[in-house]
């Protein structure tokens, strides 16, 4: 059952997000992508208070992803990333992002705090953030 309201737009457009930002850490890194775009939509916590849907999250200015920002979010979601969207939107989590809210590819080692929020894990060129379960429950 998913963990978020949807539609087959709202899926296409979490793929599209996961393979922008994460095609190079393969199937795993953008299944982590995917568990955080699912927590911001959850979360109604710090800087997405405001955010409701998978389309709000994608887009969110300032505060949102790279690729969105920076132009190359472009390239049209394989039925694979569908698939995968489908997994996070469901509830599957995957270890360090099951509750983060943010992540980042840093020039070397991940620093233990980003943004007030504690590093919960690198998965190849990612570091993962989440933030506590007391500023942020519906995460958890």
């Amino acid at each position: 059952m998913a963990v978020i309201k949807h539609n087959e737009s709202d899926i296409d457009l979490l793929a599209r997000l996961m393979r922008a930002e994460a095609e190079g850490d393969g199937d795993l890194g953008m299944l982590m992508v995917g568990n955080v775009g699912v927590n911001r939509v959850r979360a109604d916590c710090l800087d997405f208070k405001n955010i409701r849907n998978i389309n709000d999250m994608v887009y969110q200015s300032p505060g949102g992803f790279e690729a969105t920002q920076k132009g190359y979010f472009y390239q049209r979601a394989r039925d694979s990333e569908k698939r995968m969207a489908r997994r996070t939107i469901n509830g599957d989590r995957f270890h360090p992002a099951t509750n983060s809210l943010w992540f980042f590819r840093p020039e070397g080692n991940c620093p233990a705090q980003w943004y007030n929020q504690w590093n919960s894990g690198r998965f190849k060129a990612h570091c993962f953030y989440s933030p506590s379960q007391a500023d942020c429950p519906t995460v958890f």
